[in-house]
């Protein structure tokens, strides 16, 4: 049986994971009220921040639910998302929103932000230039 638990190695914890996220995020996913910020980490698995502020989500009882739909998601996708350190962040008007679209929603921005990971890692092709041997110039 899997471990459904959001256990505190799954959780960015310090001022300074936060930091680093916001200091150098390499991918940034949107959707409608939520945003979210990840750069990758070296400890082989995804971290979740969340960042829901009074000023855009009034209710604490809307904060509380909007982050254990963030938390329930991410457990449920953190087989398929890369090793990254996610910052989650609230917008105005995410509060009006109901579950099962806050689910879709976070779903879609976990496959994107997948879909973009997988991106950067793949090799860029370079392109082979072909020389030509330049023209050598006599003075004289």
């Amino acid at each position: 049986m899997t471990c459904l638990g959001f256990p505190r190695q799954c959780r960015l914890l310090t001022a300074g994971d936060y930091r680093r996220v916001f200091d150098s995020a390499v991918f940034k996913v949107h959707g409608k009220g939520l945003m979210a910020l990840a750069t990758p980490n070296d400890v082989g698995h995804p971290r979740l921040g969340l960042v829901f502020s009074k000023k855009n989500v009034r209710r604490a009882v809307d904060r509380n639910r909007l982050k254990r739909l963030a938390r329930e998601s991410v457990r449920h996708s953190q087989h398929r998302l890369p090793a990254v350190d996610i910052v989650l962040l609230a917008r105005r008007g995410v509060n009006e929103v109901d579950n099962d679209t806050v689910h879709r929603q976070l779903f879609g921005m976990w496959r994107r932000l997948e879909r973009e990971a997988e991106k950067s890692n793949r090799p860029s092709r370079s392109v082979q230039t072909s020389r030509t041997p330049s023209a050598t110039v006599r003075r004289g």
